[in-house]
């Protein structure tokens, strides 16, 4: 785990076959915590929350993937805890279980969505304050979020690379603006945090990154 100020980030918890990225961020002085981006293995993600000693609030999601949505609707059923996502990814949480037979995964329940996420509405969890950056291209509701120091970046923005578009719903310009008028105007330090692969920081992809110009 890593100590930023108040928050303690346990990051990069690899699950799945996708080895996809979920992220628990707690407020130490009050306990409080969010989930991002449980794509898989939820009882694993369980285990690492009750073991943080810590007080779930809510589960957010970057995008509607199945990758990075698979684990949601058991997590709920054990902690009900509100589920937020973009509207823009409405129709892929719908389609969870389609999406799961077509890359021949375990059948995913349809998690329930209780709220939807926009730039307008930065959200507070327990002392944890939250700025969602709509960033679509990967997805038409890709976001990604800010939490002091650390920009989760979804399947936006990776180490060295970026979001593919070739799937439904994918705009490879589009993903190019968001990186590049919404991620790029960010402060150099910023720690990225992806949703597969390793982290990075906002200046090592401002100057390394072969997609970004």
């Amino acid at each position: 785990p890593e100590t930023i100020s108040n928050l303690k980030l346990l990051s990069k918890i690899v699950n799945g076959s996708f080895q996809e990225n979920a992220f628990i961020v707690m407020n130490q002085s009050t306990n409080s915590a969010i989930l991002i981006d449980p794509g898989s293995e939820p009882e694993r993600l369980l285990h690492e929350i009750s073991s943080m000693k810590c007080k779930l609030l809510a589960i957010l999601c970057t995008h509607g993937h199945i990758d990075h949505i698979g684990g949601v609707s058991e997590i709920k059923t054990n902690t009900s805890v509100p589920f937020y996502i973009h509207k823009g990814d409405e129709n892929l949480v719908k389609s969870s279980a389609e999406y799961s037979k077509y890359f021949g995964l375990p059948p995913s329940k349809e998690p329930q969505i209780d709220e939807f996420l926009t730039s307008q509405n930065n959200l507070t969890f327990g002392e944890i304050d939250i700025k969602v950056i709509e960033t679509p291209g990967h997805t038409p509701g890709g976001v990604c979020f800010l939490i002091d120091k650390y920009l989760f970046t979804g399947d936006t923005l990776f180490k060295s690379s970026i979001g593919r578009t070739d799937l439904p719903g994918g705009n490879y310009e589009q993903i190019i603006d968001s990186i590049t008028n919404k991620l790029m105007t960010l402060d150099d330090d910023l720690i990225v945090y992806p949703g597969h692969g390793p982290d990075s920081s906002i200046g090592n992809e401002r100057k390394l990154n072969p997609f970004i110009k």
